[in-house]
């Protein structure tokens, strides 16, 4: 496993491409890697294509859930917020002067 240097003696820490973020398998120098979503490595194209779909999975929810949120929130507001048309003029504040 490759270390790099953080700043201080103490603090080396573990390259982040040193393992596969899915199955933590530990990447080779002369092995192919496989990047998803900018700087998360993979040790192969099913590793990837799991974390694709978790993905995938994971904002169809989300999305799901936000237009149930906001389908709920429009509901509430309309059940709460009945306009009538009086019948009559409504005068508000004003004082007719003869």
């Amino acid at each position: 496993m490759s270390y790099y240097y953080a700043g201080c003696a103490e603090n080396y820490e573990p390259h982040f491409l040193d393992a596969c973020f899915l199955c933590r398998k530990p990447l080779g120098f002369n092995a192919d890697i496989f990047m998803y979503r900018g700087n998360t490595p993979f040790c192969s194209k099913d590793c990837r294509q799991e974390q694709i779909e978790i993905d995938d999975a994971k904002e169809k929810s989300w999305k799901r859930s936000a237009s149930s949120s906001i389908r709920k929130s429009e509901q509430s507001k309309n059940s709460t917020t009945t306009t009538t048309t009086p019948d009559k003029p409504v005068r508000t504040g004003t004082v007719a002067v003869a």
